[in-house]
Order: C-alpha cells, then structure tokens, then sequence
C-alpha cells in the first residue's frame, strides 16, 4: 500500500494552499472534502436522508444541500449534530480509505481537517500539520466563508487545540505569514517535505 500522509490544520490554517503545492509535484490528493461533498451530491441516498431529518430548508431550489443552512442548525444542536455525524461519517471514511487502497505512487496527501478529532491517523504513515495562530485562523476563516465570528469560534471549539493538533504532528508547516510574502518560503518546505516523504516511502516498499 502506498505510503500515507495525514495532512491536517484547524478552520482557515491554509491545508488547501500547502495540498496545492504537493499537486503540483504530481502528488495524488484525497481531499476528505471533495469526498465529503461527493457522498451528500444531488440525488444521493445520503443527500435524501439529511431531508427527509432536517426539512427541505436545507436543500437548494437546485436540489442540492444548502451547507450554511445545515451549518446553522447542527451547531446549535447537539444532538442533530450528533445524528448527521451518524450518518456521513462512516460513509465518507469508506470511500476515502477505498480511494487510499488504490494509489500506487509512492506516496499520498490525504487531506482531512478532522484527522485527529475522528482517529484516522491509525491509517497514517505520517502526520503533517499546518500551523497557524488562532486569531489568524478566525480572521482568515471569516473572510474566506463570510460566516459571523461567533460560527466560526463554534466551529472551532469543535476542533481539538492547537496544542493537540501539534502533540500529534510529524511535521509542522507555519502559515502564519501573509500568503503573498510567505509563497516562495512555503513552496521551499513542500518541496523538501517532498524529498523526505518519497525516501520515506521508498523504504518502507523496500520491506
């Protein structure tokens, strides 16, 4: 099986900057995101079920899900939040470990912001996180969403710490920089994490 990284950061660290320049050096990303959205697409079983709970409030005039509206009811309820985790969870971790087993490069980014909180790093080689400071995380997190402050200090409440995230780590990218001035320094450590994970990777296929 190929070799795993498990790249991992809070609401707003950046994950899809740094997942972006792995896929320019010909990485493969399994983005749990993209796959999250796959499993809920218009017409799916799981995209039906969250109606049939929830109402149709939560799906667009297009027939697809309305993540705000969603979004809004489960982070004031527990226990809705609780039943939709139920629900999508376990789907979305079966079709992403299924797309994990079919990779034959010598490695993959497998990009889950809840890599720590749902216990995936057990399918892990290595652990890589992006860092940032929380209030540039909400600051980023507010203007990248256009969500209210108080949803995204919700959201992330919901996340383990930044010390946790860190406990866990192999491997620790700062983004804390502006991304115009911090490009060229973050495309440097890409690309010696690189090198480092395509050695890793060659040794463990040597075994």
């Amino acid at each position: 099986m190929t070799y795993i990284i498990g790249l991992t950061g809070g609401i707003g660290s950046g994950k899809s900057t740094i997942a972006n320049l792995f896929a320019e050096l010909g990485v493969p990303i399994i983005d749990a995101d993209i796959v999250a959205r796959e499993v809920v697409a218009k017409g799916s079983p799981h995209l039906a079920q969250i109606a049939a709970y929830f109402g149709e409030q939560v799906i667009t005039p297009q027939g697809e899900l309305d993540r705000a509206a969603l979004r809004q009811i489960v982070f004031n309820d527990k226990q809705k939040t609780a039943w939709l985790n139920g629900l999508l969870h376990p789907a979305i971790r079966e079709r992403m470990l299924a797309q994990l087993a079919q990779q034959r490069a010598p490695y993959v980014l497998w990009v889950v912001p809840l890599l720590i909180e749902n216990r995936l790093t057990e399918y892990c080689d290595r652990v890589l996180v992006v860092d940032v400071s929380e209030a540039i995380q909400l600051q980023r997190a507010v203007r990248r969403d256009k969500n209210r402050t108080e949803q995204i200090k919700n959201i992330m409440q919901a996340q383990v710490s930044r010390e946790q995230r860190l406990a866990q780590a192999d491997d620790v990218i700062n983004n804390d920089r502006t991304l115009s001035a911090a490009a060229s320094d973050l495309r440097a450590q890409v690309l010696k994490l690189h090198q480092h994970y395509l050695a890793l990777a060659g040794k463990k296929h040597e075994k």
